[in-house]
């Protein structure tokens, strides 16, 4: 399922392996520090791309509180890129604080949009 708009992940088979994931752990964990948006005190999910239409309606299902926090890390991060600097270290993302809190209702989203599409596109016959 998330596999259609969001591309396929090797996630579930590495995370099946213990040896795997004790490999790419340290791999997942460098990258995500290279990445840089944890500098600017934004989460994974605040990098989505708004246009797609499936994030607009996921984006429209969160808490009025998760939509207040969303907005407010997205004005500082902004902020903190005009004057060219990163937040102080302090303000930084920890990674355990990088919760997909937007996926789960992407992810219900697409599941509804190809379940309307199947139903749009059912074919009904007469029994004789």
């Amino acid at each position: 399922m998330a596999g259609s708009a969001l591309g396929i992940s090797l996630a579930p088979y590495i995370r099946s392996s213990p040896t795997l994931t004790k490999i790419f752990t340290p791999i997942a964990n460098w990258y995500a520090g290279g990445a840089l948006y944890r500098q600017y005190g934004l989460l994974y999910d605040d990098l989505l791309i708004e246009e797609r239409p499936e994030v607009q309606k996921a984006l429209s299902r969160l808490t009025p509180r998760q939509a207040y926090d969303r907005a407010f890390r997205i004005k500082r991060a902004s902020q903190a890129d005009v004057l060219h600097a990163p937040l102080p270290k302090e303000q930084w993302t920890k990674p355990e604080q990088d919760i997909r809190y937007l996926l789960p209702h992407v992810i219900d989203v697409e599941a509804e949009i190809k379940e309307r599409a199947h139903w749009d596109t059912l074919a009904v016959t007469r029994r004789k």
